[in-house]
């Protein structure tokens, strides 16, 4: 499929897996947006890729309509998906530099508040490296 053309055309539409917990502290849509995210800047899903109807993935996952397209609507304001009325959402075509660079941003967003809580907290720069370090050690290894 050409960059210049929307929709799924030629691309069939795949079950997208995502795992939603009522027992998580972020909403419904904020899950199914974090995974999607993560499935577009891994490369698991690909510049095209089709995603199911807003209806569609609203039942797969057993959420409301409202919900899904909330999670939608995120994804589309980071230019992660694009979306066409009545041909539905896929992936945005988006360089492997650019995914690392809006990874790394998001990292670093999400960092910024954990070290704003630890040094609250009273723990000084060398113990959160220290624990960084641990933590990659025993997270990051394959």
């Amino acid at each position: 499929m050409d960059g210049g053309r929307f929709g799924a055309e030629g691309r069939g539409k795949e079950a997208v897996i995502l795992t939603l917990s009522e027992l998580s502290d972020d909403p419904l849509h904020a899950q199914i947006s974090r995974q999607i995210r993560a499935k577009i800047l891994s490369g698991d899903l690909a510049g095209g890729h089709a995603l199911p109807s807003i209806r569609g993935m609203a039942k797969e996952q057993r959420v409301s309509v409202i919900t899904v397209q909330r999670a939608y609507d995120d994804l589309e304001r980071e230019g992660l998906v694009r979306s066409r009325r009545g041909k539905g959402f896929w992936v945005a075509p988006i360089l492997e530099g650019r995914k690392q660079k809006m990874a790394e941003a998001r990292f670093a967003e999400a960092l910024k508040k954990v070290v704003g809580h630890a040094a609250a907290e009273g723990l000084t720069a060398d113990t959160m490296r220290r624990i960084l370090e641990r933590t990659l050690e025993k997270e990051a290894s394959p």
